[in-house]
């Protein structure tokens, strides 16, 4: 007569040994996804703050005007700063001097802040820097 041996407890085993394998990944994939949504956010910001400043020559000039509007966007990054450029001329997309001929205004906005994982990586650092930045022509009246 043969006895069949149970192999309940060695997937059992098998199970505890792999599990902490897997929550480990997980929280990497927590972790790497939260970055990658607040380095969007920032993109994002810096692009409401372009916006803002592409109206008209007005609000072009308006830089306490656009980083008032990138930093209204983003207000779940930590320590999230918005430095407007001044505007600039741009004709065939070659910075030139403003009033050549074919010439047009340009606003750019970049916003920084900083990231913290929810786990302690080793290897990586405790914090890291997110930003994003966008230009566009202003609209011209």
């Amino acid at each position: 007569m043969k006895f069949r041996r149970s192999e309940g407890g060695a997937a059992l085993v098998e199970f505890a040994v792999i599990l902490p394998v897997l929550a480990i990944l997980l929280m990497g994939i927590v972790d790497f996804g939260r970055y990658m949504y607040d380095s969007i956010l920032a993109a994002n910001a810096a692009r409401a703050g372009v916006e803002y400043g592409a109206q008209n020559q007005v609000t072009a000039a308006d830089s306490a005007g656009q980083e008032a509007a990138a930093l209204a966007d983003a207000q779940n990054i930590s320590g999230l700063t918005a430095t407007p450029k001044p505007p600039f001329c741009m004709a065939g997309g070659v910075v030139v001097v403003c009033g050549t001929s074919g010439a047009s205004y340009y606003v750019e906005v970049t916003t920084t802040g900083t990231w913290s994982p929810i786990v302690k990586w080793p290897g990586l650092p405790a914090t890291v820097t997110v930003s994003g930045s966008a230009t566009m022509r202003v609209e011209q009246q």
